[in-house]
């Protein structure tokens, strides 16, 4: 019988973002989010291009700081740790990016060995055996260790950011537009990967994506953020927070326009601005 009483642990969420806002000098982007993500879920993030999506991620792993409210990671206030402090938290996030930002003069293998080299102290011997475990892992031989990123397609390149980010058995993965500029079999091989990440790691992850296919089949939890710039003064940005299938059948027509790829009244408005504009 399962034991009905969680620890400690698992009833703090491991990630809490608390009334948050971001603002970049006259410009808000993010504006009074509040979202708490479950040790082992995966959650897709999802919203137009430019609605602070990436900002959103990037304030979780302290690359962006708050202008106000908060961020804690497995209870930690991000903001209180010192960069020593911060920087050993961050050795627990995994984040793959959007374009997988590998190093172009460095070889495969000594991309997916890089964190290891910055943040651990294990053998030649133990980084290399590490090095082709992670490979294997997203389907790579071990020919593509002596390459060079310019060398590979763009899906190998993605599974090799993978395979970098996994490096350090991390607790928490961050994912970047995973598939954006892959065909519809690569896309679906990365979303088969992430799904196997979940299962072999035990993971908990954060996918921000356009890709409803991938946030239908990856994700157990969706929330859909908002343009404050579109946004009446008391609306809140996340305008929707539910499970995939909650997703179809939800009553707000502007998260409907988007799943569903539909302009709607966009376009009118985008000839209104323009029109405006010419005046």
């Amino acid at each position: 019988m399962k034991d009905s009483s969680p620890t400690t642990r698992e009833q703090t969420p491991l990630v809490a973002v608390q009334n948050m806002h971001v603002t970049f000098g006259l410009q808000s982007v993010l504006r009074g989010v509040t979202l708490e993500v479950p040790l082992g879920q995966t959650l897709a993030i999802i919203g137009e291009s430019g609605c602070g999506k990436t900002v959103l991620l990037k304030t979780i792993i302290g690359l962006v700081r708050p202008t106000s409210g908060l961020v804690r990671f497995d209870g930690h206030n991000l903001a209180e740790l010192s960069d020593r402090e911060l920087t050993r938290q961050r050795v627990r996030f995994g984040y793959v990016f959007q374009n997988a930002a590998l190093f172009d003069s460095l070889t495969i293998g000594q991309n997916v060995a890089f964190p290891l080299r910055q943040h651990a102290s294990e053998s030649q011997s133990r980084i290399r055996e590490l090095v082709f475990a992670r490979l294997a892992e997203v389907g790579l031989p071990e020919s593509v260790v002596s390459k060079k990123p310019a060398e590979l397609s763009g899906g190998m390149r993605k599974r090799v950011g993978l395979a970098r980010a996994l490096i350090m058995s991390p607790e928490l993965m961050l994912y970047d537009e995973p598939t954006t500029g892959l065909d519809p079999i690569m896309s679906d091989v990365i979303n088969e990967l992430m799904l196997r990440t979940r299962i072999q790691h035990e993971v908990t992850s954060i996918i921000v994506t356009h890709d409803m296919r991938t946030a239908h089949k990856v994700a157990d939890r969706i929330v859909m953020i908002y343009p404050v710039s579109r946004l009446e003064p008391d609306e809140p940005q996340l305008i929707f927070d539910g499970t995939p299938d909650e997703l179809e059948t939800c009553g707000d027509e502007r998260v409907l326009q988007f799943v569903h790829g539909e302009a709607g009244e966009r376009l009118t408005e985008m000839q209104q601005t323009f029109s405006d504009r010419d005046l």
